[in-house]
């Protein structure tokens, strides 16, 4: 999932991509653990998906987060 998600960014097809990053950002952090890097990564591809559709409030408090954890 964290591929596809992937190539819909790099062909600029954000909301699929937004879509499919917060599933696995949310399965990694059930799975897993919030802290784990792979969950921290899912969370910065996130950021940067919400940023280039504008949503750049909703990137800033996600990328807080994860800087903090």
């Amino acid at each position: 999932m964290a591929n596809l998600a992937s190539t819909y960014s790099n062909q600029g097809r954000w909301k699929e991509a937004e879509e499919l990053e917060m599933l696995v950002m949310e399965t990694r952090k059930r799975s897993i653990w919030a802290e784990h890097p792979s969950t921290l990564t899912s969370m910065n591809n996130l950021t940067f998906t919400l940023k280039f559709q504008g949503h750049n409030d909703e990137a800033i408090v996600l990328i807080k987060k994860c800087f903090q954890l």
